[in-house]
């Protein structure tokens, strides 16, 4: 059952960034709604994974 969400999250994640290059190149007006879910999902998890842990960033403060 694990094996077939994985492959799900999988699928969606490579879909997205297809429509994200496809958009790039000017894709039709679905592919560049589907490219902006895309990447406000990933800024999305991007802002909660920094957020979650102060001092595991990478702002070059070693």
């Amino acid at each position: 059952m694990f094996l077939i969400v994985l492959s799900g999250v999988l699928a969606l994640v490579l879909g997205g960034c297809a429509c994200v290059v496809w958009a790039a190149r000017g894709g039709p007006r679905w592919a560049r709604g589907v490219a902006k879910a895309t990447l406000a999902a990933g800024e999305l998890l991007r802002s909660s994974r920094s957020n979650g842990r102060p001092g595991s960033g990478s702002d070059g403060d070693d």
